[in-house]
């Protein structure tokens, strides 16, 4: 890994790079979930890196990891404004030319939401892992419960080891999530209507924070072409309960994606 910075609007992003850089190959952007950062992908960039010979870059948005904070209460929108404002600044930044966006969670939301929303040719197709299209009342009551652990449990000790401010990174998430007016702001069937690159979605079966609704309204609403990986037993984070399919399954699409037939035949068919 090769440890870096952004500054934007003279705050710091904290970054990570792993493999060539982007004037040598592609690159997956990785995309954090709402407690996530840079640490927390823990090998999951470098096994990426060595499955596919290509470059592998992340961030910690602001509020998150070792990056500068944010304001709290986080805004409702908060996904919103990363994937429309945020990440296509913090690809300018890093020099991306040519990205398959790998999110985690709300980074597979932000992801989603920003290839529904912006023509960006740099972004030539979505690896989803969990991602929440809509709000499930399932997956409500499991982020009502990790409160609980904020509050009495052992939450805020095991986050601190990884977010230069704990607070800062739980209770933006989390206050948002359990915001009464929250359902009403995430709902993704225009954004999947408009997805014009191919998607994998990896669902866990066992995932209390989402079921495999999402990869089904993503089927149903998509034009694009969508694949669905669905993992039984796997709960949120497949990539780390289940981390050599879902490493293949990346490696599969990416190669795809960037060997030389598969870009002319993306052309062609555009």
């Amino acid at each position: 890994m090769t440890p870096g910075e952004i500054l934007l609007d003279g705050r710091r992003l904290e970054t990570a790079w792993w493999g060539p850089g982007p004037e040598a190959a592609p690159t997956l952007v990785l995309l954090h979930e709402g407690l996530g950062c840079v640490a927390l992908w823990r090998d999951f960039p470098a096994a990426l890196a060595a499955a596919t010979g290509l470059g592998v870059f992340a961030w910690s948005r602001f509020g998150y990891g070792q990056s500068d904070g944010t304001a709290l209460p986080r805004p409702l929108t908060y996904m919103q404004e990363e994937a429309l404002d945020m990440l296509p600044r913090v690809l300018d930044a890093a020099g991306i030319r040519r990205a398959l966006l790998v999110g985690h969670s709300d980074g597979g939301t932000i992801a989603t939401i920003h290839a529904g929303s912006v023509q960006d040719a740099r972004v030539q197709g979505l690896a989803l892992l969990a991602p929440h299209f809509f709000v499930e009342p399932e997956g409500i009551l499991a982020i009502a419960a990790i409160r609980e652990r904020w509050r009495e449990g052992d939450l805020r000790a095991r986050l601190a080891r990884h977010h230069r401010d704990p607070g800062n990174a739980f209770l933006g998430w989390n206050g948002a999530w359990l915001d009464a007016g929250f359902p009403q702001v995430l709902d993704l069937q225009p954004e999947l209507a408009h997805i014009r690159v191919p998607v994998l979605i990896v669902q866990g079966l066992a995932d209390p924070y989402g079921t495999i609704a999402h990869a089904e309204m993503a089927r149903r609403e998509a034009y694009c072409p969508v694949e669905v990986l669905a993992l039984p037993g796997i709960g949120h984070a497949p990539h780390q309960e289940a981390p050599a399919v879902v490493v293949e399954a990346i490696a599969d699409m990416a190669r795809r994606l960037f060997s030389s037939a598969g870009a002319k035949e993306r052309q062609y068919n555009a």
